[in-house]
């Protein structure tokens, strides 16, 4: 049994032993909070513990790095609609230590896909509309930099009302110590 089908039946248990009501909230946070934070395994139950958040608390939104690369892309939607439907007035950005996007190689990603059977057909596909691969797949240098370009980019986005608070912080993911950056 695969991975996926294990996940599957343990959800028919899940559902079945009616453990959701432990879970259930509504869709507004508690604490009117949206984190934009890594998708790293390491912070999937570290970053809630650090913080003391608890389902129904925040609007958690994850991406590569932690960080928004385009005023336009889905998380930075995401963040709008917190903010706009769902009663949001604070945004913290949490970037962290020892990220696998810090130093991340677009050549070598490029590579890897074509190892895994991209043909350049596609990859050609991509660059003819518009998409310039080198900086869409590029990882960043520094994730102090990295973080501090998302909270300009989000505090300063055009539809982003000012009273919203924006702040960043990297977080040491052993520890779960956030600074503030």
């Amino acid at each position: 049994m695969g991975q996926i089908e294990q996940m599957l039946e343990y959800n028919r248990q899940f559902v079945s032993n009616k453990d959701y009501l432990l879970h259930q909230t509504s869709k507004y946070p508690d604490k009117k909070i949206a984190i934009v934070t890594c998708m790293d395994t390491r912070l999937l139950t570290l970053l809630p513990a650090s913080l003391g958040i608890k389902n129904g608390d925040v609007k958690m939104i994850k991406v590569a790095g932690g960080v928004i690369t385009n005023p336009f892309d889905s998380a930075m939607r995401s963040i709008l609609i917190a903010v706009y439907e769902l009663g949001v007035n604070e945004v913290m950005i949490i970037g962290h230590s020892g990220c696998g996007v810090q130093g991340m190689n677009s050549q070598a990603m490029l590579d890897l896909m074509r190892q895994r059977g991209v043909c350049e057909e596609n990859i050609n596909l991509m660059r003819h509309c518009g998409i310039n691969l080198e900086r869409w797949l590029k990882g960043f240098d520094d994730v102090n930099t990295a973080i501090l370009e998302t909270v300009d980019l989000v505090r300063n986005h055009p539809l982003m009302p000012k009273d919203v608070n924006v702040a960043g912080y990297v977080m040491n993911s052993q520890t779960g110590e956030l600074e503030s950056i």
